[in-house]
């Protein structure tokens, strides 16, 4: 029997997190490792080493950024600029797409993408073909080679209101954007603007979601409704919903038999099964929004936004091993593994 199926066998609990230990006490293997961090209202990306909580640097970037992903090769972060702290702040907000060296830890260059503002969600496929969207025009855009364009290659609409992220297929053809205000999730092509979109309403406030593992099924965090929704990925018809009874920002993919779920309301991280049962909670001392996850090593790295840190959680027996400060605000994060 392995560890996992312990703790599927366990039950529902909760755990409660205590005072943090060193980040090193995560595991040896993550020694060395670094995590970068959106820290959205020091207006700025930190660079920290996660055995030992220290800064190596700091990129100071225009007021509010917010997404961000790192293409394959760990050389390059790219960061979109919202421009406002939060999706009901008033204001025209940001319009660029922020290009992070990581290796110098510098901004390398910014991409216009005026008309487009509010940019937030981020993605990039297998191909390293980047793409970011505008929430306030509805449009997704893409990037063909996003290490030297200086403009979007291409624009599709989305066919929401108030678009605030989207997941992405591995190759990079489909796209399935939530819209905060429409109370929709639309699959678009963005390689296609001549195809019809497909849209459901999987309840209402839908913000975050992540594909499953064959890219199948799509799990969507509808926060106003409590739920956890799972869609056809590709008739998008609802197959299944699961009251949460919190507030669902962010859903990922841990294998094929398991999703984990950030809520805000309860302060908790939960892991889920893929038919949605709930299978364990952690109760954290801060409220969790992102949370980037170890390529090789059962960590996750869990942004706290209003005690600026960063939980270290062993996600075999889900408790906090680690964790250390930020600046103000941290939210989206990517690990760059010492050893990849």
């Amino acid at each position: 029997m392995t560890r996992r199926t312990v703790i599927k066998a366990a039950g529902a609990g909760v755990w409660a997190s205590g005072a943090a230990t060193p980040a090193w006490g995560a595991s040896r293997a993550a020694e060395g490792d670094t995590l970068v961090v959106v820290e959205k209202s020091s207006h700025a990306v930190g660079f920290y080493d996660v055995g030992s909580g220290r800064r190596l640097g700091t990129v100071h970037l225009p007021d509010y950024p917010h997404e961000m992903v790192v293409d394959a090769r760990g050389r390059f972060a790219y960061v979109g600029h919202y421009g406002v702290r939060m999706a009901s702040t008033v204001g025209e907000g940001g319009a660029a797409v922020f290009v992070i060296d990581l290796a110098k830890r510098t901004l390398a260059r910014t991409i216009d993408t005026r008309p487009f503002r509010r940019v937030h969600g981020m993605g990039i496929d297998r191909d390293d073909r980047l793409y970011a969207l505008s929430e306030e025009k509805a449009v997704l855009l893409g990037f063909d080679d996003p290490a030297t364009d200086e403009a979007p290659s291409r624009a599709v609409p989305t066919h929401g209101v108030k678009t605030h992220l989207f997941t992405l297929s591995r190759d990079g053809e489909r796209a399935y954007v939530t819209g905060l205000l429409s109370h929709t999730v639309s699959l678009v092509r963005p390689h296609d603007a001549a195809a019809a979109p497909l849209l459901v309403t999987p309840g209402q406030l839908p913000e975050s979601s992540c594909l499953s593992r064959d890219e199948k099924t799509l799990f969507v965090g509808a926060r106003k409704s409590s739920a956890l929704v799972a869609v056809d990925a590709h008739t998008m018809e609802v197959r299944h919903s699961r009251k949460t009874g919190g507030d669902p920002l962010r859903v990922y993919t841990l294998d094929e038999e398991r999703l984990l779920a950030t809520d805000i309301a309860a302060k908790t991280l939960t892991v889920w099964s893929t038919d949605l049962r709930p299978i364990r909670s952690l109760h954290l001392d801060g409220t969790p929004a992102a949370v980037s996850l170890h390529p090789t090593e059962p960590l996750a790295y869990v942004s706290l936004l209003d005690t600026d840190r960063v939980a270290v959680v062993d996600l075999d027996r889900l408790a906090v091993v680690g964790g250390f400060g930020t600046q103000r605000e941290p939210d989206s994060s990517v690990l760059l593994p010492a050893h990849p």
